[in-house]
């Protein structure tokens, strides 16, 4: 049942208690990005081996995405600013050791506890803003700002992961986190008020290892596959990942405090924009890695040009999500959303027709086109999912938001990428010059940027018909991953659509109540927060 009454309107100290929480999420894309520019200089330092360097990159991802679960159940029983002020205190911590890490195993070891540590960070911060906004279009804005700051993290990361790269040591870009993380300490506790659920139940640890193992080994299993190729090893964890991740469901509904509340799910808006968010996550996790790549490896552009090459693309993402509020207090978020994947779907048919020969500028003024129309799915598709579940569960619901980005962006990669790479492969096997030996044929055949490393090798007129192929074979896997990534968006758009064109615009009086189990209607949220609050 929807309460009528008026919601309290949030003031000036909430806003900047917004301000402070934006901070925390912006430090989730920023750690991200600077590391991939800092990736060579501590390569030359630490001299980690392949594996290493691999597990240097992707320890993070890992641990944030298998800790989401745990963390947001366990802020919604122990308090969402408490567990937030935890978080940002091993935050600060862990980039201190990475810092200044004297050996590959104990900067892998610090990523790690960072990748914990950031898993506080998202939905303690979504979870605190729904309770923080309790008037409908407040919230809508306040979460269209929650999600700008992702993208803005990923602006300001290369540009001052660059600046402090010039200056100073590769360990200098962990300690930009470090004063952010300390003015979150300070100010949280002045700005933010506490909430936790009013009967928090016992956390239950046989879950939470489930759900570790299982979001673990799904996401490794496609990492490697998408890597390597459908390996015998890869394959068998991927596979006992979802046959955990089966048993923790399981457990779920014996529970009387389950660490997941599957009851959510009966919402549709809830369950149709966790889907839309992953299929989402897909493409859009993809799509820049193919990207960058057709910059570095096809333009001949350098990783911090290519860097600088996606900022305008960003920049559009962080005003459309900013935007997209707004439009949403008078139009019908399913048809936002929906208009702004069509405009993704005709960027990516715009990019089956890219060559080796385009100008890069083509994909810069894309992914600008991209990063403008995909606002609303994020930031009104966010606001769906955290006002159809219960207060006392935004917590829970914050981290299945970013559980669904982050298992979209791990299939995108395996799936979607593994498409691009077979075409790549097909390609370039019938154009490699008879000249080039089978070894560094067969290097070449990896992907378009071990071929124009190895063409160096080969003389002038051999390495630059093999660099030619090598390239044309990429535009071509490009051509095939843009043709499909726009089948998905539109089945995406149209699903979207169809399910939840009944919700009205944020904040409307308008009569429209959704069915979730075929009896009362629950979309809408409420009035007041359930959960217990305080100041202090």
């Amino acid at each position: 049942m929807t309460d009528t009454a008026t919601p309290p309107r949030a003031g000036r100290r909430e806003w900047a208690g917004l301000a402070v929480l934006s901070l925390a999420t912006l430090m989730i894309t920023f750690d991200m990005f600077v590391l991939l520019l800092a990736l060579p200089h501590l390569s030359a330092d630490l001299r980690p081996t392949s594996v290493e360097q691999l597990w240097i990159l992707d320890i993070y991802g890992f641990l944030v995405g298998g800790f989401l679960i745990t963390m947001g159940s366990l802020g919604d029983r122990i308090g969402r600013r408490k567990l937030l002020l935890i978080g940002a205190a091993f935050f600060a911590v862990a980039s201190l050791v990475s810092a200044w890490s004297t050996s590959p195993e104990m900067l892998i070891a610090s990523r790690a506890l960072l990748g914990i540590a950031g898993a506080t960070l998202a939905p303690s911060t979504l979870a605190l803003i729904s309770n923080m906004f309790t008037d409908p279009k407040q919230m809508g804005t306040a979460i269209g700002m929650w999600a700008g700051s992702f993208t803005l993290g990923a602006i300001l990361g290369p540009l001052a992961g660059g600046l402090a790269l010039q200056y100073f040591w590769w360990g200098s870009v962990f300690l930009i986190g470090v004063p952010v993380m300390v003015l979150l300490l300070i100010l949280a506790p002045i700005l933010v008020p506490e909430f936790k659920a009013p009967e928090a139940g016992r956390l239950d640890f046989t879950s939470v290892g489930l759900s570790l193992a299982a979001v673990l080994a799904f996401i490794y299993g496609l990492k490697e596959v998408a890597r390597n190729g459908f390996e015998v090893v890869p394959v068998t964890v991927g596979v006992l990942g979802i046959v955990l991740g089966i048993i923790f469901v399981r457990r779920q509904r014996s529970l009387s405090d389950p660490l997941m509340d599957l009851t959510m799910f009966r919402s549709r808006s809830f369950s149709t924009m966790l889907v839309g968010l992953l299929l989402y996550g897909m493409v859009g996790a993809t799509s820049m890695l193919y990207i960058t790549q057709f910059f570095q490896s096809v333009a001949g552009m350098t990783a911090l040009e290519s860097a600088l090459a996606l900022l305008p693309g960003m920049a559009a993402a962080t005003i459309s999500a900013m935007v997209s509020p707004m439009l949403g207090r008078r139009f019908r978020p399913a048809y936002l959303i929906g208009i702004g994947l069509f405009g993704v779907v005709a960027t990516f048919a715009w990019f089956t027709q890219i060559s080796a020969t385009s100008s890069p500028v083509a994909l810069i003024i894309g992914f600008a086109v991209i990063g403008a129309c995909d606002g609303p799915l994020l930031a009104l598709g966010t606001n769906l999912v955290l006002g159809s579940a219960p207060p006392e569960k935004a917590g829970s619901a914050g981290s299945l938001v970013q559980t669904s980005n982050e298992a979209g962006a791990a299939l995108g990669v395996a799936v979607l990428g593994s498409v691009g790479a077979v075409i790549y492969r097909q390609e370039l096997a019938g154009q490699i010059p008879a000249e080039v030996p089978a070894a560094t044929a067969q290097a070449a055949e990896e992907n378009a940027a071990t071929a124009v490393a190895v063409a160096a090798e080969l003389p002038v007129d051999v390495g630059t018909a093999l660099v030619a192929a090598a390239r044309q074979a990429f535009a071509d896997g490009l051509n095939v991953f843009s043709a499909v990534s726009a089948v998905v968006l539109v089945i995406a758009a149209l699903f979207i659509m169809i399910q939840l064109r009944h919700i009205p615009p944020t904040g409307s009086e308008e009569g429209a109540g959704e069915e979730t189990d075929g009896s009362t209607p629950d979309d809408e949220p409420s009035a007041e927060p359930v959960a217990k609050s305080s100041t202090s």
